[in-house]
């Protein structure tokens, strides 16, 4: 096995690890949370990287990369929403648009069409997981206010919250404008013959 296709494996790994320390009770899990979701973040540049840079592009790669970046997604979204940090509406439109164009792949390869991952999606996981970032950096900041390591922000909540409305905003745009358009690309696969 390949060095990025071992990334892909090993994010799947971090992934499993940052849900449990999500969910745990520990002193500093959301700081853990917020460095292991930045680990996986850079596997998912570090793999695609290295396997277009060194022509080391498989077939377990293509399935398994998209796949590892859609469950860190799905856990990372599902994850705010249990401490409150996310509306679960968001989490839900940003994972059904994930599981309906992972079903359009899923028709395309029965039909022996590859369906290439589009500019638009590749800024949209970029931005998706900028949006995490900022809301388990918020999650971190405000853990190390309550042990006292940092006084309260200088920013008011209602910055915070008009950042994280503007990225989450321009996250679901991108998601939901990336899915309705791959979707009308390919529309060819789903009509009727």
């Amino acid at each position: 096995m390949n060095l990025p296709n071992q990334l892909t494996l090993a994010r799947l790994g971090v992934t499993a690890v940052f849900v449990v320390v999500l969910e745990s009770d520990w002193k500093f899990a959301r700081t853990a949370g917020l460095l292991l979701f930045a680990l996986a973040s850079l596997t998912d540049y570090a793999d695609g990287y290295i396997a277009r840079r060194y022509h080391l592009i498989t077939d377990f790669g293509k399935l398994m990369d998209p796949l590892a970046d859609k469950i860190l997604m799905a856990a990372a979204l599902i994850g705010l929403v249990a401490v409150d940090a996310l509306p679960a509406w968001i989490a839900t439109a940003i994972i059904s648009r994930e599981f309906i164009i992972t079903g359009l792949r899923q028709l395309a390869a029965a039909k022996a069409v590859v369906l290439p991952a589009e500019r638009i999606g590749k800024h949209k996981t970029i931005w998706q997981m900028i949006t995490i970032l900022y809301f388990l950096l918020l999650q971190t900041l405000d853990e190390w206010a309550r042990d006292g390591w940092i006084s309260q922000l200088p920013f008011t909540d209602v910055f915070h919250r008009w950042l994280g409305d503007g990225l989450l905003g321009l996250t679901l745009i991108l998601t939901i404008g990336s899915g309705v358009g791959y979707l009308w690309n390919n529309r060819n696969l789903i009509a009727d013959r």
